[in-house]
Order: structure tokens, then C-alpha cells, then sequence
């Protein structure tokens, strides 16, 4: 093993990881272009660019921001490169490359992963316990955290148990085939339909009466076996970010932003007027007294910590007209693509992207792995 990022002797080395096996592979390797790129520039850092195919195969690829960039209404892809794996050996910490003439070689140390992933199988615990197992630091949430927050229905009961309010909702799991009438009576219409555990807005369905529940439930289940029917909320859409706070203090709140669907899209914020169409404007910080803004602020940090979050998180609320805040969801791993508001808001905050990026890299080098 090389020496490490200590006195100067080397580059911090990062594995920016994206793709994936999940719905949102394309929105990962879009988040990637944009980490890549803020990373490019450092003097302190070395990317190694590692790209996870949809069939799951780690691939090592270029690092080149442009080939991961958006194409019209096609989404990024990662589709080859040299194959690597990650043992889950705390004796190795590093990327092996895969050569079928050669075997298996030592390709090179790892410091800390960037794990730019969304969705199952990245944002939802499953690499976090991998890194742990490898003992290598991260960006983001724990396993726990990470877990909770991908999964709505305990994200909603931890946050309950903090007297965080949310929205009325129903769990359909795997083996329940609908909702019953006193279900359908308790949360009313409109209604959303959701996977349990997916992001982006795939696979998502509003329904504005009870005959659509049954294609609802089935376009969500091709996403996740369990399923979230949710009450709509009537109310301002607002986001916030949440940072863990510089060596181990308190976790600090961006300045939020609001989101307004414009034009012929006007609605709700599905996957296409998030990444496809030019159909959303925001506002940072929204058209809010000063006091509220204090108290969406206070509030994403306490929702943060009711998790256990570590790293950052995206913290989402509606507002509604009485101006009483309901959380919708946490994400751990919010996105970085060009048009994300994670970042935005932060460098509205003061904290320019390049800035943030390395700032998480440097508080998952401070915190590292374990128990903390």
C-alpha cells in the first residue's frame, strides 16, 4: 500500500462511483459529469472515475465529464471500460482491475468514494456497508441512515417519532393487493402512488379517482414490490440542504429554495419536468418572511439528525396556505446534475460547487468508517 494523503507526499485519491443497477442509473452518471468536473480542477485531489453498469459490472472509465453529459432527451449511460471490483477487505482498500489475460492486478489505493448513486443498490445502504466492510471513508450517510431514508415508510415513523409532521399515507406491501375502503376513505383524492423506495420521480402516479388506483399500484411496482399511497398535500413546494457541520459540529442549513412548475406542464413534479422539459422555476430563498425561512432551516437540520444523517442531505417540505410545514422526504445522495438545487442552494449559502464537493470529501476523510 502507498502512503497516504499526509503531508503532502500525495493526492488525495476519490472514487467518484455512479450508474448503477437502479431506475435512476441515468441521473446518477448526470450527477457524475458535474462532480467530475468540480473535481477536475483540484490540486488536492485525484479522480478515479469508476462507472457501475446497469447489469452491475464496475467499470473503470475516462473521467471525461462530456461523456456523461445529457444528449437531447437521452440520459447518460455507463457502457464499458477496464472491469475493476472492490474487495470487501479492510487489508486492500482499493480498486483491483479485472484483466481476463492477466487476472486480477492491483490498480490503486483509495481514500475516500464519492459514491454519486441513487437509488437501490447506492443511496439505500447497501455500498455504505460494502465501504465499511473495506474500511474505506465515504461521502454521505451511514448505513442506517442511508437505509431509513430510501425507504419512506420509516423514514415517516422516525420523523413522526421526533414530532416531525408528514403527509397522511398508506403501505401496500408485497402481498396486498389494494386499498381498502376505510383507506381510500382516510387519505381522500388526489392521491400520489408511489414506489417505497425510489427516487427521481420514476414510477410515480397521481390519481384523481379510484379506478386508476389499480395501473397506479402496477407502474409502481415495476420500480418496488412495496408500494406508498400518499394523501396530496396542497402547498408550496420547498427544498433545503442539510450539511454535517465542519469537524463534528452541528449539521448547517442552506438557504432554501422554492419550486414552481410553469407553463403547459403546470402540475406536479414528475421525472420529465425534472430533468427533460423546461418547465420549473426556482427561487432561493422563496418569496418568505425572514422568520419562516429561519424555521425551514431549523427544521431540515432537525429531520437530518432524526435520521442520523451524516455528509448532506436534501431536505423536502411543502408549505402550506396556513404556512405550517410538513416534510415530504429526505434524500441522502440529492442530486448534482446541472439544473440540482442541492448545489445551488449551497452556493447561493456562499459555498460555490467546487467548494462543496470538496468539503464532503473532506468531512467523510475526518469522520471515516465505524462506529461514530
Amino acid at each position: 500500500m502507498s502512503d497516504g494523503p499526509v503531508g503532502g507526499q500525495r493526492k488525495i485519491r476519490v472514487a467518484v462511483i455512479f450508474g448503477g443497477r437502479s431506475t435512476e442509473h441515468g441521473v446518477s452518471a448526470l450527477s457524475a459529469s458535474s462532480v467530475l468536473a468540480a473535481l477536475a480542477g483540484s490540486d488536492e485531489i485525484e479522480v478515479v472515475p469508476v462507472g457501475i453498469t446497469r447489469r452491475g459490472q464496475w467499470m473503470l472509465t475516462s473521467g471525461d465529464p462530456k461523456e456523461l453529459a445529457q444528449s437531447g432527451r437521452e440520459m447518460p449511460e455507463v457502457l464499458t471500460g477496464t472491469e475493476v471490483v472492490l474487495p470487501a477487505d479492510a487489508q486492500t482498500r482499493g480498486l483491483l482491475a479485472v484483466r481476463p489475460e492477466e487476472g486480477v492486478a492491483a490498480l490503486s489505493d483509495v481514500d475516500v468514494v464519492f459514491p454519486v448513486l441513487h437509488g437501490a443498490y447506492g443511496e439505500d445502504g447497501t455500498i455504505q456497508g460494502l465501504l465499511e466492510m473495506a474500511d474505506i471513508p465515504y461521502v454521505g450517510a451511514g448505513v442506517l441512515a442511508s437505509a431509513v431514508a430510501m425507504d419512506k415508510e420509516y423514514a415517516k415513523k422516525l420523523l413522526a417519532a421526533e414530532g416531525l409532521p408528514s403527509g397522511p399515507y398508506a403501505v401496500l406491501r408485497p402481498h396486498e393487493k389494494t386499498l381498502s375502503e376505510s383507506e381510500r376513505e382516510r387519505l381522500g383524492l388526489s392521491a400520489f402512488v408511489k414506489p417505497a423506495r425510489g427516487g427521481s420521480s420514476i414510477g410515480i402516479s397521481r390519481i384523481t379517482d379510484w379506478s386508476e388506483l389499480e395501473t397506479a399500484i402496477a407502474t409502481a411496482r415495476a420500480v418496488d414490490p412495496k408500494v406508498l399511497v400518499e394523501a396530496a398535500i396542497i402547498g408550496r413546494e420547498i427544498e433545503c440542504g442539510v450539511l454535517e457541520g465542519e469537524d463534528g459540529g452541528p449539521p448547517e442549513a442552506s438557504l432554501p429554495s422554492e419550486i414552481r412548475v410553469v407553463g403547459s406542464r403546470q402540475g406536479w413534479y414528475d421525472f420529465d419536468t425534472k430533468y427533460l422539459d423546461d418547465a420549473t422555476e426556482f427561487d432561493i430563498p422563496p418569496n418568505l418572511p425572514a422568520d419562516l425561512i429561519a424555521e425551514i432551516r431549523e427544521t431540515a437540520c432537525r429531520a437530518f439528525t432524526a435520521l442520523d444523517g451524516a455528509g448532506l442531505a436534501r431536505v423536502d417540505f411543502f408549505l402550506t396556505s396556513e404556512n405550517e410545514l410538513i416534510v415530504n422526504e429526505i434524500n441522502t445522495l440529492p442530486g448534482f446534475t446541472p439544473i440540482s438545487q442541492f448545489p445551488k442552494m449551497w452556493e447561493a449559502t456562499g459555498l460555490p460547487y467546487p467548494a462543496l464537493v470538496a468539503r464532503l470529501v473532506r468531512t467523510a476523510l475526518r469522520r471515516g468508517t465505524g462506529l461514530r
